[in-house]
């Protein structure tokens, strides 16, 4: 019935917001900005009319969840770094439909997922960032995925995935793009030198780890990467614990997999992170 018609993993550092604003850092993520610009014309180009955004922003201690709310519209700004975004308009529709649809069969494949449509819940910068680019005029409507799991199995999350695929493919009435919103490497800056790494990564360690696997991508060694994922994400300080790789990973059939990634937006350091746009192809 329904196709997933396009797989990302996608950057969402909050330096792109402050790239719009005037001042000394206008302009500094416009790479990252014209990706997520890309991949939104793609997905159009595509027919898609709903995101799943795997967030590695939204925190959760217990099961999965999934926030289908009809409609979402606030002013946001992180709590995390409120200097960086503040006071960020925001407006999307919802798709209660497919998030249940999403929750469902996750719950049916053994991973327990609760859909949240009449909800208060508000959607996070991960999800936030990337729609500021690649949804300005609400073109797409938007579920977002708890991915910031802080006790759970990546291999339930890869299960997660796959399920959710298989939801769309088998059950849904339309076209959905799945996006993996988080970082390689995630070791933030040290507190007090953080300007000096506006644009770097924290170690060379990690940026040469991010460099092998963005590699292992585009040559498409994914029995690899998932080999490695769990000791990767420990020790390169995974964002999320990299549990939106494995869900996406999930969905595009795990260490099964064969594509090799089209880099979007070069690799880059944020803050001591390392970050990327890049497409998976379905």
């Amino acid at each position: 019935m329904g196709k997933l018609a396009l797989a990302a993993k996608i950057t969402h550092v909050p330096s792109m917001y402050l790239s719009e604003l005037d001042g000394p850092h206008k302009g500094c993520r416009q790479a990252a900005i014209d990706g997520h610009k890309e991949i939104g014309r793609r997905c159009r180009e595509l027919g898609v009319d709903t995101i799943v955004v795997f967030d590695t922003h939204w925190l959760v201690n217990s099961g999965y969840h999934v926030n289908c709310a009809p409609e979402f519209e606030g002013v946001y700004t992180s709590n995390e770094l409120p200097h960086f975004i503040k006071n960020m308009p925001y407006a999307y529709h919802g798709n209660p439909q497919l998030g249940q649809l999403l929750a469902d069969a996750a719950t049916e494949a053994g991973v327990h997922t609760r859909a949240h449509d009449a909800t208060t819940l508000a959607l996070e910068y991960g999800t936030l960032v990337p729609m500021r680019y690649m949804n300005p005029d609400q073109h797409f409507k938007v579920v977002s995925v708890s991915a910031l799991c802080t006790v759970h199995n990546l291999a339930d999350s890869a299960k997660l995935g796959a399920a959710m695929r298989r939801a769309v493919e088998e059950q849904y009435d339309g076209t959905v793009a799945f996006f993996a919103s988080g970082s390689l490497s995630h070791r933030f800056a040290q507190n007090g030198v953080a300007d000096q790494f506006l644009h770097k990564v924290w170690s060379p360690f990690l940026e040469t780890m991010d460099h092998e696997v963005v590699e292992m991508w585009k040559r498409g060694d994914w029995k690899t990467f998932c080999a490695m994922l769990p000791e990767y994400a420990d020790k390169c300080h995974g964002e999320g614990f990299m549990h939106d790789t494995a869900m996406l990973l999930g969905a595009l059939g795990w260490d099964q997999y064969t594509g090799q990634a089209e880099i979007v937006t070069p690799y880059f350091g944020s803050s001591g992170t390392g970050q990327i746009n890049v497409i998976l192809p379905v």
